[in-house]
């Protein structure tokens, strides 16, 4: 029997990688507390410890696979007893009938959707209690009082719901897009401008213009039992965006999570904190081999920042997880270097020194194919499922397989990075 009194967030990392560190990141800035759990965790019983549970973006088909039947079976007992589930993007496709079935939602086929928006854009917000009596952030205080306002959150690649029946509520749904977004490498903007998204779409062979998703559902509400689930498809985890913060605090207080009362912040650098000195020659070097990969895209004008945790890539290169691999590499060499002497694990070096091999071989591939990918694209566009030349195909195998889901040497790559940052992370 879960202890209702208790009022603590679980965020379950499994399968999360960038997303479960943004989340993690953007929760810690906001001052909002939150314990680190695994499926091992959930398939334990250990929800009984919390009121909600936060599950980030990532794939909802590998989370389901992470939990397991088990696991699936905790997460509703947890929720049908009265336990709050907090989904976003991946976290709340989890969620739907196309995961572990919470809520009556069904998530769109690719080929009915959007499947490559992303950025800032507009919610048109519907009577709700979640947006009233906002404090923090006085840009939007007096638009979120009003329940037909628009208010700028951030969508990255995010799915989109299709409803079934009449027992959830649509919090807010999307309205225009803003024109510093992208769809696909797109700028929104621009294509705005010319009025090319028929030509652009019968090029690209998906939907392209961001209009197709007005008056679509962002974010929802059901119930499971005695419990709330509330999905989103907008992250209000999203780098440097205050209205996403005041929302994350917004939500907290919306289900009674205990926080503490002053924010939370990480160092702004290295200077002051403790350096593993039998690792900091290691961890320098995987965070020089990443840095010079992600370099190397950027040379050839194949992408950009969005912000300080995301990319923008061309079509067809597999940049999103180039990035994945970036940030969980700088934010496991920042762990590292933050623990004291008597928190350091006897398996670390040896776990380091496995990724280090991993990551050598991937990054010495990955950018070989950079280049060759570069120069395919003056000759006839790529996509993740096409690619007319067999070596750079074998190639992509071998790093990705053929799933957009991770796979191949780049999913032995993350989970092992995963797995040493969790430790990390959770050791004190």
């Amino acid at each position: 029997m879960r202890n209702l009194k208790l009022k603590r967030a679980a965020l379950l990392l499994d399968e999360s990688f960038l997303w479960g560190v943004m989340a993690h990141k953007a929760l810690m800035s906001a001052g909002l507390s939150c314990d680190l759990i695994r499926s091992e965790d959930v398939k334990g019983g250990r929800l009984r410890e919390y009121s909600l549970l936060f599950v980030p973006g990532g794939w909802a088909s590998n989370k389901v696979k992470s939990l397991g039947n088990d696991g699936i079976e905790e997460i509703k007992r947890f929720v049908n007893d009265g336990g709050a589930y907090l989904g976003f993007c991946g976290g709340a496709g989890l969620a739907t009938m196309d995961g572990i079935g919470l809520v009556p939602v069904r998530r769109r086929p690719t080929k009915e959707r959007v499947p490559s928006f992303s950025g800032r854009i507009k919610l048109n917000v519907n009577d709700h209690p979640l947006w009233e009596n906002v404090s923090g952030c006085k840009a939007v205080h007096s638009e979120i009082r009003n329940p037909k306002s628009e208010m700028i959150f951030h969508a990255w690649w995010p799915s989109q719901f299709v409803i079934d029946g009449n027992s959830v509520a649509v919090l807010a749904a999307y309205g225009e897009a803003m024109p510093d977004s992208f769809s696909s490498d797109v700028n929104v903007g621009d294509a705005e401008a010319a009025g090319s998204w028929p030509q652009l779409e019968s090029i690209y062979r998906i939907n392209l213009d961001p209009k197709r998703l007005l008056n679509e559902p962002a974010i929802i509400e059901g119930a499971f039992g005695k419990g709330k689930v509330l999905l989103s498809l907008v992250h209000f985890d999203t780098p440097g965006d205050g209205n996403g913060t005041m929302m994350l605090q917004r939500l907290w207080e919306y289900f009674g999570v205990d926080s503490p009362q002053k924010s939370v912040t990480e160092p702004a650098s290295r200077e002051g904190q403790f350096s593993v000195a039998a690792h900091d020659p290691i961890l320098s070097e995987l965070e020089a081999v990443v840095d010079d990969l992600v370099n190397l895209g950027l040379l050839n004008f194949l992408g950009f920042w969005r912000n300080a945790m995301l990319l923008q890539w061309w079509r067809g290169v597999r940049g999103l997880e180039y990035c994945t691999l970036f940030i969980m590499v700088h934010e496991l060499a920042s762990v590292l270097r933050s623990r004291s002497p008597e928190n350091e694990g006897r398996s670390t070096g040896e776990n380091l020194d496995h990724i280090r091999g991993l990551l050598l071989l991937f990054v010495g591939k990955a950018k070989q194919l950079l280049v060759r990918e570069r120069f395919a694209m003056q000759n006839a566009p790529i996509t993740y499922e096409r690619c007319d030349d067999p070596e750079m195909q074998t190639v992509r195998d071998e790093l990705f397989s053929r799933s957009k889901s991770h796979g191949g040497l780049f999913k032995e790559l993350l989970d092992e990075l995963d797995r040493l940052l969790y430790s990390a992370m959770t050791s004190g």
